[in-house]
């Protein structure tokens, strides 16, 4: 996973990895993404395949600049419910939670990884921004628990 360093003031914070598809100016095809993601295809595709079949909810490629590269919108009617981001040899989830999910994510039994995440997070006027690593089966669990949470508040 490629990763840089971004410097403030004298602080060194490791930057975000780089997305798959950074630079990429077509949303990439399947053979493309199975190749990028290698062995996490397996965790994308049970992902993205257990919330349509949960929430029919509609992917959809998107990017806001050739910089950032792709990531996968999951969408319920005209609600963004995650993005799927997809890095070389694995993957992430992005989501924004509001207060009254922020809320009920304290209140559930996600794993404490996730609720030190959330608690972590900055908050913005859209809501509460959060990204975490999928790198085993379990982490499908709570990100499918969140998923839910947002979708119920």
């Amino acid at each position: 996973m490629t990763t840089a360093k971004a410097v403030k003031g004298d602080k060194v914070t490791p930057a975000a990895p780089l997305n798959a598809f950074a630079g990429k100016t077509d949303a990439p095809d399947d053979q493309e993404l199975a190749l990028a993601l290698g062995a996490a295809k397996t965790l994308w595709d049970k992902l993205v395949g257990d919330l349509q079949r949960k929430h029919t909810v509609n992917p959809e490629w998107g990017s806001s600049s050739r910089k950032a590269g792709w990531s996968l919108r999951l969408t319920l009617k005209d609600r963004i419910i995650l993005y799927v981001i997809p890095l070389r040899d694995s993957l992430q989830v992005a989501l924004v939670l509001g207060d009254r999910a922020v809320k009920a994510a304290r209140q559930s039994k996600l794993p404490g990884r996730v609720l030190k995440t959330i608690a972590d997070a900055k908050r913005y006027a859209e809501g509460t921004g959060i990204r975490l690593a999928v790198t085993a089966p379990a982490d499908l669990v709570a990100i499918e628990q969140l998923a839910q949470i947002k979708i119920d508040n």
